[in-house]
C-alpha cells in the first residue's frame, strides 16, 4: 500500500518510540520498524508539529515548513528518487535524515509523543511482513527532555509541486512572470513591487495565500499576507521589497554590502485552507439560528486549541495563551451561545488570524525569480551634454573654440547643482573625415566643422581612443574622477558603428557588407543617407566582433564609466547583445546598459530580455490624456518588471511639434511627467534655455549639436525658470520613496481631458520614516490656457481617510490643501502648470 493511500484529514495520536535527534545541523535520525512508509509517516510525525523541511539545493535558516518532493513518495529510496550512494545522506533505516531536514528548536531534545498516521499504517505493514529486527541500540529519552505536543495537527500538507501536477490548494498564474520564467522580473534593490496568484480550493473552501520571498543565498527574508484583489477570479496579491533602497555608487566602499544583496532573488506562493475563516463564517449563521450550536461552538473550541500548539503558525507565549483561554471558555455552558461565539469572534483572534494564521493543508508553489539590481537601475536621473560645448567660446574672430575634459567640469556641476545622478556623453572617439557631414547633417562639410561624433573612427583610432581634440585617455579618467566626487556617475554612448576611416576598415573588412562592386555599403534608412557611417554585418565573424566589443567596453569601465547607453541596438542581433552584456556583467556586475531603440515593441522587449537596464520609449509623442493615460499604467504595469522606459521630453534626434510650439509651458508640463510619470528620466542640456527651433526636414533641432558645437549663455536659464523646476523636481524624487517604483501609479479620474491626474504610493513597511508615501500629480496639458477639472480620489483604494478630509501640500509651491473624494483644481500656464501633492495624513511611523 502506497503512503498516499493512507492519507487522511482526520488527524490522530500515536506514540512513536525508538529515535533519537542528531546533534549535528540539528538533523533528524529517526530509528523506525515500519518500513520504506514507515520512513515517510515518521516524516508526516514531524512535519505535522512543525519540523523544517528543506530543499537540499535551498536551505533556510529561520524555520519553514518546505517539504520535499520526494515526500509524496512510497517505497525504496531508488523508487522515491533519494540519494543511496553516501551514508551521511542516505534514509535507510537507523540512519540520520539529509541535511535538508531540519527541527527548528529541537536540537538535542528528544521527542516521545508525535501526530501522524503510524498506527494504522503500522498496521497494514505487519499483516504482509515479519516485524524488522532491531539493529540499533538506542538511550531511551528522558523526562526532562521530553516534548509532548498533545493538540491535534493537521494531516501533511502536499508539498511543493511538481510541473503540472495540483497540490491540495490549487495555485495558478503567479505573476509576474513571461515566456515559462525564462527570463525573470527585474526589480532595483528596495523596489515595491507586487506578486499574484490565484488561489483556492474544491466547493466553497475558504483559502488564504502567503508570499515568501527569498534572498540569493535561500534565505527567507519575509512573509506576507496576500489580500483579495478579485474574489470572482480567486486572484491574490502581496507587495514585497527585495533589499533596502540606496543611493549608494560601485566606488563607495559601503558598495560592498549593497552588492551582497543583489542577484537572483526568489518569490513561493503558499496557500492554505482557511479552517478558521470558514469555521467563523459558518459558525455565526449558525448561533444566529441556535442550529447545531453545541457542535459548532466544540469545533470551533478544538480548532483554538490546536491552533495554539501549531509551529506554523509562530505564536508567543502570550498569544497561545489567548487562544487556549477563548478554547475554555467557548465550552462555558453556562453563558448563552452568543456570548460563547465571542471568545473567538473577536479583535484580538481576527488579529491573529491576520498575522499568524492557523495554516492547513499547507501547498507551495514553485519558487520565481526576480533579478534584484543595483541602485539606479530603475531609479534613476540623466542629464545629457556634449563635452565639446561646455565651456566652448568665440574668438576675436568670431570662429567657435571647443571645449575639452577640463571645461567640460562645468557641465557635471551643473548636473550636480540641478539633482541628476547621471551625466551621459555622446561617443568620444575620433571623427572621421571621409564623407564629414556638415551643419545638420549638410553632405559637404567645410574645413572647421567638427563631424557628427557618431562618424566614428579616424587614422587617429577607434572606438578604444579619445579624441584628441577633446584631451587624453588620462583627461577623461580625471573627469570621471571629478564626476564621482560629485556623486555622478558617467554613461557613454557606444555607437557600434565605423566612419569609412575607421581601423576596422582595413584591420577587419569582413566586418562590414559590401556591393557588387566591391565598395562597402554606407548606413541607409530610405529615403535618408548616411554616408559617413559603415554599419557592422555581424554574420561573418560574430565572435570576432563580440570579443572586440568587450575588449574596448572594459577599457572604458576602467576608466571610470559604469553605464553604456547603447546607439540603435535594435538594428545589431539580439543575440549579440546577450552576449556581449552578459560577458561584460560577469565581470563587472555593476554595469547598466540603456537601449536607444526606438523600434517596434517587441524588438525593444527582446533587447529588455537581453540585459538592457533601461529603455528609451515613445514617450516624447504621448502628449494626449488618453495617450498619455495608457502609456504611463503600460510603463507602470506588468511591463515594467522586464522593460525600465526611461522618459525624455527631448534629445539631440527628437523636438516634437509639442514643445516646439509650446514654449516654455511646454517645456514645464513635459518634465513634470517626465520626472513623476517614470522612475527614470533624463534631459538633454539645453532645455532649460528652451531650444525649441526645429529643421524644416526633420523633427529634431536645427543648428543640431550633432553636427555642430555650441556656445551657450547660461546665464538665461535662472531668468526662464526651467533650470529651477528641474532642480525642484529632482528634490521631490530624492524624498519621496513613491516615485522610486515601476509599480505604484495609479490613474485618477479628472473630468477635463485637458488635465491628467495620477497618484504614487509607498507603503509605510518600505519607507524609511515608516509612514505611507503618497504622491497626487494634476497636471494640466494645454500650454497656453487655464483649464479647470474636478480629480476623483478613491480614498479606501489608497489607504485614505473616508470619514473626513485630508491635507495635501503642494511640494512646488508650499501651499496646502483639504482634499477628500472629490476636489477642484484649476491650473494656469502663466501660473501653474501641476500640481504634485503630497498627502499628509498624520500617520504614525511603524514600529
Amino acid at each position: 500500500m502506497s503512503c498516499r493511500s493512507v492519507h487522511s484529514n482526520r488527524p490522530s495520536r500515536i506514540v512513536l518510540a525508538d529515535y533519537v535527534l542528531s546533534d549535528s545541523h540539528s538533523q533528524v535520525g529517526v530509528h523506525s520498524r515500519t518500513g520504506h512508509c514507515g520512513r515517510r509517516t515518521a516524516f508526516q510525525s514531524i512535519v505535522d508539529n512543525r519540523a523544517t523541511i528543506h530543499n537540499p539545493q535551498r536551505l533556510c535558516d529561520n524555520g519553514t515548513n518546505f517539504v520535499h518532493p520526494a515526500l509524496n513518495s512510497c517505497g525504496n529510496e531508488e523508487a522515491c528518487g533519494l540519494p543511496t550512494g553516501n551514508a551521511s545522506t542516505m534514509w535507510t533505516i537507523g540512519k540520520e535524515f539529509p541535511p535538508f531536514v531540519q527541527a527548528r528548536n529541537l536540537s538535542r531534545e528528544k521527542l516521545h509523543t508525535m501526530t501522524g498516521m503510524e498506527a494504522q499504517h503500522n498496521e497494514t505493514e505487519a499483516a504482509g511482513k515479519p516485524a524488522a529486527k532491531k539493529t540499533t541500540r538506542t538511550r531511551k529519552p528522558r523526562a526532562s527532555k521530553q516534548a509532548t505536543f498533545i493538540a491535534e495537527a493537521p494531516a501533511m500538507p502536499i508539498a511543493i509541486k511538481e510541473p503540472g501536477q495540483f497540490g491540495r490548494v490549487n495555485i495558478l498564474n503567479c505573476q509576474p512572470s513571461v515566456e515559462d520564467d525564462v527570463y525573470a522580473a527585474r526589480v532595483e534593490i528596495g523596489e515595491q513591487f507586487t506578486v499574484s496568484a490565484q488561489v483556492f480550493m474544491e466547493g466553497r473552501t475558504k483559502v488564504g495565500a502567503t508570499a515568501v520571498l527569498k534572498n540569493p543565498r535561500g534565505r527567507i527574508m519575509a512573509r506576507v499576507p496576500m489580500t483579495v484583489e478579485n474574489a470572482g477570479l480567486d486572484l491574490y496579491t502581496a507587495k514585497l521589497q527585495a533589499g533596502e533602497h540606496s543611493t549608494l555608487n560601485p566606488w563607495d566602499a559601503e558598495f560592498a554590502e549593497v552588492k551582497k544583496q543583489l542577484g537572483n532573488w526568489r518569490v513561493a506562493i503558499e496557500g492554505w485552507e482557511d479552517t478558521y475563516g470558514a469555521w467563523l463564517h459558518d459558525a455565526r449563521i449558525k448561533v444566529d439560528v441556535l442550529s447545531d450550536v453545541e457542535n459548532t461552538l466544540t469545533s470551533g473550541s478544538e480548532l483554538l486549541t490546536r491552533w495554539a500548539s501549531t509551529r506554523d503558525a509562530n505564536l508567543n507565549a502570550e498569544q497561545r495563551k489567548t487562544l487556549r483561554e477563548a478554547a475554555k471558555s467557548m465550552m462555558d455552558t453556562s453563558l448563552d451561545a452568543k456570548s460563547r461565539l465571542t471568545f473567538a469572534d473577536n479583535a484580538d483572534i481576527e488579529a491573529l488570524h491576520e498575522t499568524n494564521p492557523l495554516r492547513d493543508g499547507l501547498t507551495s508553489s514553485g519558487d520565481h525569480v526576480f533579478h534584484v539590481e543595483r541602485p539606479k537601475s530603475s531609479f534613476s536621473a540623466w542629464y545629457q551634454f556634449f563635452p565639446r560645448s561646455e565651456g566652448a567660446y568665440l574668438d576675436d574672430n568670431g570662429k567657435k573654440v571647443q571645449g575639452n575634459f577640463h571645461t567640460a567640469v562645468s557641465g557635471l556641476e551643473r548636473a550636480k547643482a540641478e539633482g541628476f545622478n547621471i551625466v551621459y556623453l555622446p561617443p568620444i572617439f575620433p571623427i572621421g573625415v571621409t564623407n564629414r557631414k556638415g551643419p545638420d547633417g549638410a553632405l559637404n562639410a567645410g574645413p572647421d566643422d567638427p563631424g557628427s561624433p557618431f562618424g566614428i573612427g579616424s587614422e587617429l583610432g577607434g572606438h578604444d581612443t579619445v579624441d584628441p581634440l577633446l584631451g587624453t585617455m588620462d583627461d577623461f579618467k580625471a573627469f570621471c574622477q571629478r564626476a564621482h566626487e560629485l556623486n555622478l556617475e558617467v554613461a557613454l554612448d557606444f555607437a557600434l558603428q565605423c566612419s569609412p576611416d575607421h581601423p576596422w576598415v582595413k584591420e577587419h573588412p569582413n566586418w562590414f557588407r559590401t556591393k557588387p562592386d566591391g565598395s562597402i555599403a554606407y548606413a541607409e534608412n530610405p529615403p535618408k543617407k548616411y554616408q559617413d557611417i559603415y554599419p557592422i554585418d555581424f554574420d561573418n565573424d560574430l565572435e570576432g566582433i563580440e570579443r572586440e566589443v568587450e575588449r574596448i567596453m572594459n577599457l572604458w569601465i576602467d576608466a571610470g564609466v559604469t553605464i553604456f547607453r547603447v546607439d540603435n541596438p535594435h538594428t545589431k542581433p539580439v543575440r549579440f547583445w546577450q552576449d556581449v552584456i552578459a560577458a561584460v556583467t560577469k565581470k563587472h556586475p555593476e554595469v547598466l546598459f540603456l537601449a536607444e531603440a526606438f523600434t517596434r515593441p517587441a524588438m525593444v522587449r527582446a533587447l529588455s530580455y537581453a540585459g538592457f537596464t533601461q529603455s528609451h520609449c515613445y514617450f516624447p509623442w504621448r502628449n494626449t490624456k488618453p495617450q498619455l493615460e495608457e502609456f504611463l499604467q503600460e510603463t507602470n504595469g506588468k511591463g515594467g518588471y522586464y522593460q525600465h522606459n526611461t522618459f525624455w521630453p527631448t534629445t539631440p534626434d527628437i523636438l516634437t511639434a509639442y514643445v516646439r510650439d509650446g514654449g516654455v509651458a511646454a517645456h514645464a508640463i513635459r518634465a513634470v511627467l517626465a520626472a513623476l510619470g517614470s522612475p527614470s528620466w533624463g534631459i538633454y542640456n539645453g532645455y532649460e534655455l528652451i531650444e525649441n527651433r526645429q529643421r524644416a526636414d526633420a523633427e529634431e533641432q536645427s543648428s543640431n549639436e550633432k553636427f555642430e558645437i555650441k556656445v551657450r549663455d547660461w546665464s538665461a536659464a535662472n531668468r526662464i525658470g526651467i533650470s529651477k523646476l528641474l532642480t525642484s523636481l529632482n528634490e521631490i524624487r530624492s524624498k519621496h520613496a513613491a516615485t522610486t517604483s515601476y509599480h505604484n501609479l495609479t490613474i485618477l479620474p479628472s473630468a477635463n481631458e485637458n488635465i491628467i491626474a495620477f497618484a504614487r504610493q509607498t507603503e509605510g513597511r518600505f519607507t524609511k520614516d515608516g509612514r505611507t508615501d503618497t504622491l497626487i500629480v494634476v497636471v494640466n496639458l494645454d500650454p497656453y490656457n487655464e483649464q479647470q477639472s474636478s480629480i476623483h480620489v478613491d480614498a479606501k483604494a489608497l489607504g485614505l481617510p473616508t470619514e473626513h478630509p485630508y491635507r495635501v501640500k503642494d511640494q512646488l509651491t508650499g501651499r496646502e490643501y483639504d482634499w477628500s473624494w472629490d476636489n477642484f483644481v484649476s491650473l494656469a500656464p502663466w501660473a501653474d502648470v501641476a500640481h504634485v501633492f503630497h498627502v499628509e495624513t498624520g500617520e504614525q511611523p511603524l514600529d
